[in-house]
């Protein structure tokens, strides 16, 4: 498989503090790779650089071939990186559909964005059952669904989710999750920065464990779910 993205010896600094301090992986076509770590680690920073919403200090990031240093970020999305940040921000006033056709701003084909909302409902039917309903009444899982949905509008070769599960129920975390592993059966590679390390290690074909912004282990998934140092720093294991 080749390399979708290629993150070589990135940089990211808030002023004088260094979030990220020279990190560097692939993520190749078709994989799930997560990124796991404590908070502050720097890994939605991580993800952010490679959205466009931060700049680098150094380094270089590649997607497709292509480096990306000097695009806007709705260049990238252009380009099929998207990503559904932290947090969900979602627009709490519109509807779940307005919601949902603005992650199809850049595109121009309607019958392909029709077809793609109704792709969103098919994955998560409660979005569809309240298409109308403005999107603030959703709840956190909802809300997830929905950021999600969004994210998918734009057709992305790349698919970035940062922490996807936060604040969930656990029937509504094995929903997402099990929405992940059918994203990636249909060929769109992720890059997931998920909290809960043994659901994402469990799903993920690379992990890489960032701490204080370095990466300080990288391994498959199977093979950091059965490290003694990750199972004991990140699995609540003794």
């Amino acid at each position: 498989m080749t390399a979708l993205l290629e993150v070589d010896d990135l940089r990211v600094a808030y002023g004088k503090i260094e979030a990220v301090k020279g990190i560097s992986f692939q993520v190749k076509a078709g994989e799930i790779v997560t990124l796991i770590g404590t908070n502050g680690a720097g890994k939605t920073t991580t993800l952010r650089t490679l959205s466009g919403l931060l700049k680098a200090r150094s380094g270089t990031v590649t997607f497709d071939g292509e480096p990306l240093k000097r695009l806007r970020p709705d260049q990238i999305v252009a380009r099929g990186l998207a990503h559904s940040p932290e947090g969900r921000h979602i627009f709490p006033r519109m509807t779940i559909e307005e919601n949902l056709l603005l992650g199809a701003f850049l595109r121009k084909d309607k019958a392909g964005v029709a077809a793609d909302v109704q792709r969103a409902y098919d994955l998560f039917p409660i979005l569809g059952e309240r298409r109308r309903q403005a999107a603030g009444t959703l709840s956190g899982g909802e809300q997830q669904m929905l950021a999600m949905g969004r994210a998918l509008m734009s057709r992305p070769k790349l698919l970035m989710l940062d922490e996807p599960s936060m604040g969930l129920s656990p029937i509504m975390m094995q929903k997402i999750m099990s929405t992940i592993r059918e994203l990636s059966s249909e060929g769109i590679t992720i890059l997931l920065i998920e909290q809960n390390a043994q659901a994402a290690l469990s799903l993920a074909d690379q992990g890489h464990v960032m701490e204080v912004g370095t990466i300080s282990v990288s391994g498959t998934g199977q093979a950091l779910l059965h490290d003694e140092s990750v199972r004991k720093a990140y699995l609540g294991e003794d």
